[in-house]
Formats: structure tokens, sequence, C-alpha cells
């Protein structure tokens, strides 16, 4: 039996399971100790007062499988942009579908929003979704470096 996949907008419930699957990526991308956020304040910056973020999950008849988390990100030259943050689909469900199911949500919320468009990182070895992309004619910017700085909160 096969069992049905439901695309829906992630609720709070849903906190622990995304940091789950968080963490599988980061031992995926081998950073297994870069995540560092508390569940408190997942919960808090998707569901409390002012989100800062948004997602869509896949669900079957098992739970989530997979999940596409989102911010609205402004950009000077073209206005407001769907910057989408993680798009992880949990290991032994590659290849069903299911994230391409996710970014089409994804797809369709900037359009329904009127983003200018949607933008994200990739990591320079990860092949598997690189391809992935360029089958939506993605395009890749190797100009640009990425820069961060990481603050120490006490």
């Amino acid at each position: 039996m096969r069992s049905t996949l439901t695309i829906r907008p992630a609720q709070r419930v849903d906190c622990r399971r995304l940091l789950q699957l968080i963490q599988e990526l980061a031992d995926y991308e081998k950073a297994p100790h870069e995540v560092t956020v508390s569940p408190e304040h997942f919960e808090e910056s998707g569901f409390g007062k002012n989100p800062v973020w948004w997602a869509f999950v896949a669900e079957d008849d098992k739970g989530i499988q997979g999940f596409a988390l989102y911010y609205i990100r402004y950009s000077t030259w073209k206005g407001q942009c769907l910057y989408l943050e993680d798009i992880i689909v949990t290991e032994s469900m590659r290849g069903k579908g299911i994230g391409a199911a996710l970014f089409e949500t994804i797809l369709q919320e900037a359009k329904e929003k009127k983003l200018a468009r949607i933008c994200w990182q990739v990591l320079d070895w990860n092949e598997p979704a690189i391809h992935f992309y360029k089958k939506y004619q993605a395009r890749f910017d190797a100009e640009w470096l990425n820069g961060s700085i990481d603050i120490v909160l006490n």
C-alpha cells in the first residue's frame, strides 16, 4: 500500500520533528555540532508573536518526511524576495518526489505573495542538490562570496 503525501503549512507542534530533520541535514553536511538553536528559540521564531520564518511540511502516514523553511528578505534592487533557508527530506525518503513537491509549493508561495525572486544557498559539493535545482533552470552565481559573523550571546 502506497502512502499519501500531504504538503501543508508547518504548525507549532511540528517543531520537534523539524529540529530532528535539521540535525539530520547538519550531519549530512559534515557539521553536526553547528546546530545550536534551542528548541524554545526555534519555536518562538516561527510561531511566536512576531514570526520570522515560515515552513511547509511534507507528511505521509508515517509522519513528517521533509520540510521547506523560508523567510522574507529585502533586496534594494528587486524588493521583497523569498529566501529558502532549508529544504530537507529525510534520507530514507529521498528520490521519491518529496523535495520537488516542497520546492513547487515554495514557488507557488512566492508567486502568491508577489515576491520578486527566490534565492538560497547550496554547498558546492552537494551534487544531488545542485542537480535538483538545475531541473528548475536555477542560476548559480560564482561571483559572490558568502559572509557571516557569529555573535556571541550571553
